[in-house]
């Protein structure tokens, strides 16, 4: 946890769970972005909790969220409770022009904030109702009802917390739907301006993200079992790569296949996509926008999407990208990517032209500034 410094009249608290970073996942690179713009305008002070530690075996994950089902408390903010006296070193006897929280399992610290701070900003990565609502609407019984149980607990703390806050920033205009607050402004997910890369295209699709997230888990089990079989048989040469984080999460179900390769981590995921002729994000699951689809469109690279994988980017079927929701469908369209050059190439150069144009850091925070942040 960073410690306490000298606090200004121009001076920001930033309460984030989980550390800006460029290259650890989406969450912490969105947070990365705010950040990054707040330092150039403020003296910003940075807090994050020590969190204790918990086992991670499966019969204490199920033994605390039954736990949580019962209490009707969601997971996350479970996690993340507690932490008060963490906070008190930066907030007593001492006053912010602004203090943002990242994420909504920390929404319960603005009672902790508010008598310090002129203003109190919720950055809202996902919105958590719609994103256990989406889980239960892809899971199958008793994990549908566990996620409609979470779904409804964040509903009713998102009437009770969102008013805390006098402006709330969401990921795109169908988040800002989704949320009832008289101020809420659309942050788009956003990265780093990236040189094109110079990878020449391998022969193989890939599919990016912490690969422990459950969006992402049921996304590559998914297409494991309805998609990547028709893909396959269709392309003998085609190798489909897991790039990211956490890959003993999903290789249970990927392992055994020789085309299947699991790369795990790396440093810079738009290189590694840059050498993808399709990268595919089939998603059946989600909230927010997709940093995967951002880090292909910087590569230039086609990309196949389900509905939801795409949602709140404003990107036009069939020029920025394929849409496809139905297995057959979703594994015919990589077909069409993968035997048609012209067709790759041009879904790559409009997609990288889209991230130039709205999802570069500058062009993200030209939407903060029309916020007055």
């Amino acid at each position: 946890m960073t410690r306490p410094g000298v606090c200004s009249k121009n001076s920001v608290l930033f309460l984030t769970p989980e550390a800006p970073a460029l290259d650890v996942g989406g969450g912490a690179l969105r947070s990365a972005s705010l950040l990054a713009y707040l330092r150039a305008r403020y003296a910003v002070e940075v807090v994050s909790f020590n969190l204790p530690a918990h086992s991670g075996a499966a019969p204490a994950r199920i033994w605390r969220n039954a736990m949580r089902l019962v209490r009707g408390v969601p997971p996350l903010l479970d996690r993340y409770s507690g932490c008060e006296a963490q906070l008190d070193p930066f907030v007593d006897s001492r006053n912010y022009a602004l203090a943002v929280i990242e994420h909504f399992w920390c929404a319960p610290y603005a009672a902790r904030l508010r008598p310090h701070t002129t203003r109190l900003l919720l950055d809202l990565h996902n919105v958590e109702s719609e994103l256990a609502a989406s889980k239960a609407r892809a899971a199958s019984w008793p994990l549908s009802a566990a996620f409609q149980r979470f779904a409804g607990c964040y509903r009713r703390l998102e009437r009770r917390w969102l008013p805390s806050f006098d402006l709330v920033l969401v990921a795109s205009e169908d988040d800002r739907r989704r949320v009832d607050h008289p101020n809420v402004h659309v942050y788009p997910n956003a990265l780093p301006e990236i040189p094109r890369p110079a990878s020449a295209e391998a022969d193989c699709i890939i599919f990016s993200g912490n690969l422990k997230y459950d969006p992402n888990v049921d996304a590559v089990r998914w297409f494991r079992s309805k998609v990547w079989p028709a893909v396959r048989e269709r392309f003998p040469g085609v190798e489909w790569r897991l790039v990211g984080r956490n890959q003993e999460a999903v290789e249970p179900f990927v392992s055994g296949d020789p085309r299947i390769r699991v790369i795990g981590p790396i440093e810079n995921a738009v290189a590694a996509l840059s050498e993808a002729k399709v990268c595919v994000v089939p998603l059946i699951s989600g909230s927010g926008t997709r940093f995967k689809i951002l880090e292909a469109w910087a590569a230039s690279r086609a990309v196949v999407s389900t509905s939801i994988g795409a949602e709140g980017l404003g990107a036009r079927p069939g020029e920025h990208l394929l849409i496809a929701d139905e297995p057959a469908v979703f594994a015919d369209a990589i077909a069409r990517v993968l035997e048609i050059p012209d067709l790759r190439q041009s879904l790559g150069e409009a997609g990288r032209r889209l991230y130039l144009d709205r999802y570069t850091w500058p062009a993200a925070w030209r939407r903060l500034e029309e916020a007055g942040v």
